[in-house]
């Protein structure tokens, strides 16, 4: 990804005299996690925030407004205190609509998961379907403070629609296929065309080619040319564990971002869904040579539940490459849970890197703010709470028994706190839950109508299938 501008000022200061302006939304009292220029974190107590026009007019510190009635008037008023406000939660790659084959196949390899179980029943979607899924899905990310996603799948223009519908913003790429022919190509161009800036501007697009192993070397170099040509980014699963790297090997004589380098897909913005199966003396450099405009998404649990390697994020990030925290779908994953992402993230580098020192708290912090803001294309948007970014921000309890006390805020953030933690989520200064009651969807009815479903949507007895899986 092309790094974003520096970071706004801690705050603006001060508000003066006179300056008296109405804001949609004023949130006071909480503790904030906001960042300085250089991205160190800094929380400020008893925070005060505006926002006006879905942006983040100011964050300041109490002590520093040397009135109250200085402070602007709102329409809607949160009293934060005793609440921590964090920018909210980006989930980096997933598949909105799988929440409906959440548990579907478990305790299988990856072949057998793709080719027995799960691309066989993708080939029963239908828009209803797809559309059912999402929408759990998004109440789920929502109650679990993530206010960004970027999803990877079919019937895209129907998750477009459930986006909207739900108030959060997306980055959405219509998944393709060589075997669908250049149709398919065409349809994810069609899709990213037509609905990027859509929402009021919450939906942004890519282009979605599936993986290396699925999409031939002609497909993904005219993929890279449109992205080039109309500045999209591209979304795409590569190098997902060692054997595909190895039959890639085997087969081409590349690693899948060799193949990604040749296609010229590193010449323009893409976000890499998992490179657990990296070399790191072939890969690596080629991606230092991407300059910039490679990010990645790491989603630890099933790396964990497939046996696979996890991402290289030491390495990764001593390159210069972004890795942003994201939890796949939840027929892989089983949740959307991206605190779940960044705990692991956390706890499993440890392990693999043998280190304790590494990741720390903070490091995981980043990761979940900053640089999955990179890794998606937003960081000049979203990620920190500061002056001039998107009004995306989460409201978390820290008052329960697993999070008490509090030594370290961050350690307690990292370690300690869960996704049920959180109390509130604001989308573009848009309250889509407020104390745990969601307002923009209804997960009861959306329950009730895939149930209906199920039967039809699970039957494999056709014997077809989206695709085939070789790794």
């Amino acid at each position: 990804m092309t790094p974003p501008p520096p970071a706004p000022p801690l705050s603006p200061g001060p508000v003066p005299p006179g300056s008296h302006t109405p804001a949609d939304l004023l949130i006071t009292g909480c503790t904030a996690l906001t960042h300085r220029p250089d991205g160190e974190i800094v929380f400020v107590e008893d925070a005060v925030i505006v926002v006006r026009d879905g942006v983040i007019a100011s964050v300041t510190a109490a002590a520093d407004v040397a009135e109250a009635a200085h402070r602007p008037e709102a329409p809607e008023h949160i009293d934060g205190r005793g609440a921590l406000a964090l920018p909210g939660l980006i989930n980096c790659h997933t598949h909105t609509p799988m929440a409906a084959l959440r548990g579907i196949a478990e305790d299988v390899p990856a072949h057998t998961w793709f080719n027995d179980w799960i691309w066989p029943i993708e080939s029963n979607l239908t828009e209803r379907t797809v559309g059912l899924g999402a929408r759990l899905a998004c109440a789920e990310m929502i109650r679990g403070g993530v206010t960004t996603f970027a999803d990877h799948y079919f019937a895209m223009d129907t998750v477009a629609d459930v986006a909207e519908e739900s108030g959060l913003r997306a980055i959405l790429g219509q998944t393709h296929f060589t075997s669908q022919g250049p149709q398919g190509r065409a349809a994810s161009l069609d899709f990213a065309l037509r609905r990027r800036g859509t929402a009021g501007g919450r939906v942004t697009t890519s282009l979605a080619p599936h993986a290396p192993y699925t999409v031939d070397d002609t497909d993904l170099a005219a993929t890279a040319a449109l992205a080039r040509e109309h500045g999209l980014l591209v979304h795409i699963h590569a190098a997902e564990n060692r054997e595909q790297t190895a039959n890639s090997l085997a087969r081409h004589g590349r690693t899948p971002i060799e193949v990604l380098e040749r296609a010229g897909l590193l010449d323009v913005d893409l976000l890499i869904a998992h490179a657990t199966g990296l070399d790191p003396a072939r890969d690596l450099p080629a991606l230092r040579r991407a300059g910039g405009r490679v990010a990645v998404a790491s989603a630890p649990r099933g790396y964990l539940k497939f046996g696979w390697d996890t991402t290289p994020v030491r390495a990764l990030r001593e390159a210069g490459i972004p890795v942003g925290l994201a939890t796949d779908g939840a027929a892989s994953n089983n949740t959307l849970d991206v605190w779940e992402s960044m705990t692991l993230t956390a706890l499993v580098q440890k392990h693999a890197e043998n280190d304790p020192t590494w990741l720390t708290a903070r490091q995981a912090l980043d990761h979940a703010t900053l640089q999955s803001a990179r890794a998606v294309g937003l960081g000049p948007e979203i990620g920190s709470l500061a002056e001039g970014l998107r009004a995306d921000i989460i409201l978390v309890d820290l008052s329960g028994p697993h999070t008490q006390p509090v030594h370290d805020l961050a350690a307690t953030l990292v370690h300690s706190a869960r996704s049920g933690d959180v109390r509130t989520t604001i989308v573009d200064g848009k309250v889509l839950m407020r104390d745990r009651e969601l307002l923009t969807l209804d997960v009861p009815g959306t329950v009730r109508e895939l149930g209906e479903l199920l039967p039809g949507l699970v039957d494999r007895s056709h014997g077809g299938r989206v695709q085939e899986y070789e790794g």
